[in-house]
């Protein structure tokens, strides 16, 4: 697993702009794609923050823009985060203090694993497994502070 850095409030750490870049790997097609872009945690008016990503996926050779927007809210602990999709519905939850956290987010008939890792003050990094019999899919993105 390696070396982890604690964070004890991950709305206060994740406040902010950081450079994105994805790797997509489809493990039944063989296929690979990518993103890059850039990802604002801005403050919500009642608390939490609005992850606001955009950039540019490349799949197949084919480039285009994309975007996503979830909400990151006060989770049940001190520090804690409970993130939703956009619409409302529940994500997953996220608690970084040990520096390392797995959350799980069943989609249909397939399960979506999170293993969230922080490295320092400016890089973390997500690595979701998509299982199922829709997918089978590894998502890394590598998150650098700007700034």
């Amino acid at each position: 697993m390696g070396e982890f850095w604690p964070v004890p409030d991950v709305l206060a750490y994740l406040a902010g702009q950081w450079q994105v870049r994805r790797t997509v790997r489809d493990l039944a097609g063989g296929d690979e794609g990518s993103f890059e872009g850039t990802t604002v945690f801005g403050p919500l008016q009642r608390g939490g923050l609005l992850h606001e990503e955009s950039g540019t996926f490349v799949w197949r050779g084919v480039a285009r823009p994309a975007e996503r927007t979830l909400r990151y809210l006060p989770g049940p602990a001190r520090g804690t985060a409970d993130v939703r999709f956009a619409d409302g519905r529940p994500f997953h939850d996220l608690d970084l203090t040990t520096g390392w956290y797995v959350a799980d987010h069943p989609c249909s008939a397939d399960l979506y694993r999170g293993e969230f890792t922080v490295r320092d003050e400016a890089r973390w990094r997500t690595v979701w497994r998509v299982r199922g019999p829709a997918k089978d899919l590894v998502l890394t993105t590598d998150y650098t502070r700007v700034g």
